[in-house]
């Protein structure tokens, strides 16, 4: 029996991404946003750099659908080489 999700969906929800600052990392980032929400709109992604601006934090709210839509999400951008944390 699956767990019932605190989530009520369809909401907007906030995801953190964590890399290393480079020319490519936000347009990366968008890019996999947008295959788990097509509506995603690009502009809306919050960017804070590092102290050091070593690193960048995003933040990308997205209509969350379902939690297999969620789960999905935070797999593809946890494996993807240049994100250090998801949250």
């Amino acid at each position: 029996m699956a767990e019932p999700s605190l989530i009520d969906y369809p909401c907007d929800f906030p995801i953190k991404i964590m890399g290393r600052s480079g020319d490519d990392f936000t347009r990366d980032m968008v890019a996999v946003v947008l295959r788990h929400d097509p509506d995603f709109v690009a502009e809306t992604v919050g960017i804070r750099a590092s102290r050091g601006g070593a690193y960048l934090s995003l933040t990308c709210t997205v209509r969350a659908v379902s939690r297999m839509q969620l789960d999905e999400l935070y797999r593809e951008l946890s494996a993807h080489p240049a994100v250090k944390i998801v949250l």
